[in-house]
């Protein structure tokens, strides 16, 4: 018999008194473990993610990120992953320091793995978005120092019975979205492109479709955001999540995605 997913993980307790709380643990246990910041963090040229976004569709919501970090005037990595699956029902896209971004993505994914298996419950979407913003608030002394984490989170909400989408701020501080959201150096531009082209009852293909053009747009108005790549086959990365779970939009939708609009714009 299935247990209605808990709002918020109650600390203290779970099966025979234990916290359920994986970073709580590590915090109290062994805390050299979690991400910290090195003294002077904003002088070194550290690689820092760029743009994603997030958007619903008719049953659930769509994550997606360019593929670019920066270095200064550098492009650090012109491959790398910006959008994760938290757990079965979610999705986390990450800007920021790029290091820094990654060890909280992994520490997030772990901290609700564990506490589903201490408490037998599974936390509610709202739940896990008060989780991520907790994670969040405790890199506050590393992003005073320059090592900001900025992330979006979005998932499918069993009890409502849709997608929903959660953004923060560096000190932890959490919204909700009604329709989409941006964040990173592209975020404006991208956030534009969004407004004019997102509406309700998109399907899955056509919310890829809009997200992708709103990378590229990001791309041409921001210089630390990557755009597609056809030649070297970089393409964004793009996570769908609905009831039926959190997975990657095969690369080819994708591609082919970003070659309708580039065609249509060459037209």
């Amino acid at each position: 018999m299935s247990r209605e997913p808990a709002d918020v993980p109650p600390i203290g307790s779970g099966a025979m008194g234990a916290n359920p709380s994986f970073f709580d643990l590590v915090a109290r246990t062994r805390p050299e473990a979690l991400p910290t910041a090195p003294l002077a963090a904003s002088s070194l040229s550290l690689p820092h993610g760029t743009t994603v976004l997030g958007l619903k569709f008719e049953g659930g919501v769509v994550m997606a990120g360019d593929r670019r970090a920066t270095s200064g005037n550098l492009i650090a990595d012109a491959r790398i992953r910006k959008v994760f699956a938290a757990d079965e029902l979610s999705a986390i896209a990450i800007a920021g320091a790029a290091g820094q971004a990654v060890e909280i993505v992994k520490l997030f994914q772990l901290e609700l793995e564990h506490y589903e298996k201490i408490t037998g419950d599974r936390l509610s979407l709202e739940g896990k978005a008060n989780r991520l913003a907790q994670m969040i608030r405790g890199n506050l002394p590393a992003a005073m120092q320059g090592l900001v984490v900025v992330p979006l989170f979005g998932g499918y909400d069993v009890r409502r019975a849709e997608g929903r989408i959660f953004y923060y701020d560096a000190t932890g501080g959490r919204w909700e979205e009604d329709d989409f959201q941006t964040t990173g150096s592209g975020g404006l531009p991208a956030k534009n492109s969004l407004k004019k082209r997102w509406r309700q009852g998109l399907t899955r293909d056509e919310a890829v479709r809009v997200a992708i053009e709103a990378l590229i747009d990001a791309a041409e108005d921001d210089a630390a955001t990557g755009g597609p790549d056809t030649a070297r086959g970089i393409f964004p990365n793009v996570v769908a999540i609905t009831r039926e779970g959190a997975a990657d939009v095969p690369e080819d939708v994708v591609a082919t995605a970003v070659r309708t609009v580039l065609e249509e714009r060459a037209r």
